[in-house]
């Protein structure tokens, strides 16, 4: 197990529940040290040990730079970040009005990229920086009307992971978008017409995003589809 002073420290947002709660679990096993961003930190007992539990608010310009902050002073290093928090809105683009399409830009796009570049010094003076975004198999194609509103904003999403990707290779930084399909989370609970045990578990996301902190520079993967179901090949 890695020294307080040698362990990686990891930022994950949405850290609360589902996806970010299980890659918590899962780097937290493998010797990580954690800093966890949700929106009420109070909520989160017992947090995992050694933990940093600190607000995040996706909607607030402020809070990125403030987690990172706090982070930093606690931790002294940021070697990862991996921006989980999202939503989706089930509109169509013809049925969404413009508050619509900013809430989602502004929480899916604009605020995990906000929070890379707050972390962007810690990052690079790691040596091997890595940055996960979790996007969606929305942001490869639109599986439906309700769900194009949602894909603009995870189309949005994976082009900005792979232009982090291009803006730190030469400083080591890697950046991969993990796009999923339907997960058994709280989200997809309300959205899907299959059980969960028929989705991908969100233990299973975690275990890639562990094994992609773990790949050296020089076996970067760009983006990783997760299929539950059989879909049409691009």
């Amino acid at each position: 197990m890695p020294s307080e002073t040698t362990a990686r420290v990891a930022m994950i947002s949405g850290a609360g529940r589902g996806i970010g709660a299980e890659v918590a679990t899962a780097l937290a096993r493998a010797g990580w040290r954690l800093s966890l961003g949700v929106r009420d930190p109070a909520r989160l007992t017992p947090p995992p040990d050694g933990a940093l539990v600190h607000r995040f608010d996706a909607r607030d310009p402020d809070s990125e730079r403030l987690w990172v902050e706090a982070t930093a002073e606690r931790f002294g290093r940021i070697d990862a970040v991996i921006a989980n928090a999202g939503i989706m809105i089930p509109k169509t683009v013809i049925a969404a009005d413009d508050a619509d399409l900013d809430d989602l830009i502004q929480v899916n796009v604009k605020s995990p990229l906000r929070l890379v570049r707050a972390a962007w010094p810690h990052l690079v003076a790691s040596g091997h920086g890595r940055v996960v975004t979790i996007a969606s198999l929305s942001g490869k194609r639109v599986k439906s009307a309700t769900s194009g509103l949602y894909a603009v904003s995870k189309f949005a999403a994976l082009a900005m992971t792979h232009a982090i990707r291009h803006a730190g290779w030469d400083e080591g930084v890697r950046a991969t978008a993990i796009c999923p399909g339907f997960v058994a989370t709280d989200m997809a609970a309300g959205l899907a017409k299959r059980p969960p045990e028929a989705m991908t578990q969100p233990q299973d996301v975690a275990r890639i995003v562990a094994f992609l902190l773990d790949l050296p520079d020089t076996a970067s993967i760009a983006e990783i589809p997760i299929n539950s179901t059989l879909e049409d090949s691009w």
